[in-house]
């Protein structure tokens, strides 16, 4: 689910449409995902998307009453998802377009309390076309099981940056790559670094085992809590739905290798743990 809407966010159709707008780089990306939550404000989509920076979405809300509207943004997202599923991963566009009204059935039964972000979505209008239909459907999933994550992860005591940062660690990416990505700076590091070390799960620079650990529990803990939707379409549903996700997926993946990089979109991507020294690689994932 997480490959199906990913890839959009550094899709060249997508970034150039934004730019047209007046939002450069991720700018565009945090206008057009947090667009139905973006009524409520800068404040209510910071703690929403935790570990994204919060300058940058500021800066977002800024730039965005400046030049546009969160629903022109939106508009252009939907215009360049169906456009680069067609040049990148046609085989999707029928399947998406054949059980949209499945997920969206499955979307209506999900419980909405404690999950602000993906409620949000809920007010916008479904799209009339199928296939943007079906893989709207599939976004509001994955925003569920993103809102879970993030209610578990601030019961561990987390801020949205010591998060970023024992994700990095887990992932075994170097050089706090990921905080950095999300818009993170230098300093916010330090302090979620220290804050880190006052809990035992950093020494000096590095994530200790205890807190690899806790991420690693955190990642079993949201899978366990977000078993709804499957168990809703039912086991026979479910695995054709990864039969015929996996193969386009590889193709959006390597999409995204292609955008943004390999480092890009982990929650697509296999994590091999070295019981040896701790550390670990990530590589192409073989589900969707």
């Amino acid at each position: 689910m997480q490959t199906t809407i990913g890839w959009i966010f550094w899709d060249p159709g997508a970034v150039g449409r934004f730019a047209t707008l007046g939002l450069p780089g991720p700018i565009g990306y945090i206008a057009a995902r947090c667009a139905p939550l973006a009524p409520a404000g800068p404040d209510a989509v910071i703690a929403a998307f935790g570990s994204i920076s919060p300058l940058a979405i500021r800066a977002t809300f800024a730039m965005v009453d400046a030049s546009t509207s969160f629903d022109e943004v939106w508009n252009a997202r939907n215009d360049a998802v169906l456009e680069g599923l067609a040049a990148h991963s046609p085989d999707l566009l029928p399947v998406l377009a054949r059980d949209a009204d499945i997920w969206w059935t499955i979307v209506e039964q999900l419980p909405t309390s404690g999950r602000t972000f993906f409620a949000s979505h809920l007010r916008m209008e479904r799209p009339s076309d199928p296939t943007l239909s079906g893989w709207h459907a599939i976004n509001c999933i994955r925003e569920w099981r993103g809102d879970t994550h993030w209610a578990l992860a601030t019961a561990q005591g987390l801020t949205g940056i010591e998060a970023s940062i024992l994700h990095n660690a887990w992932l075994g990416y170097d050089d706090e790559w990921l905080p950095t990505s999300r818009g993170s700076t230098p300093g916010e590091i330090g302090a979620g670094m220290e804050l880190l070390r006052a809990k035992g799960l950093a020494v000096e620079n590095r994530i200790t085992e205890a807190g690899i650990e806790l991420r690693e529990n955190l990642e079993a803990d949201t899978d366990s809590m977000t078993v709804l939707p499957w168990q809703l379409l039912g086991e026979s549903a479910s695995a054709r739905f990864a039969e015929e996700f996996e193969a386009p997926c590889e193709l959006l993946l390597a999409r995204v290798d292609e955008t943004a990089g390999t480092n890009y979109q982990p929650a697509s991507r296999i994590r091999i743990r070295d019981t040896k020294d701790g550390d670990q690689t990530s590589g192409r994932n073989s589900t969707s």
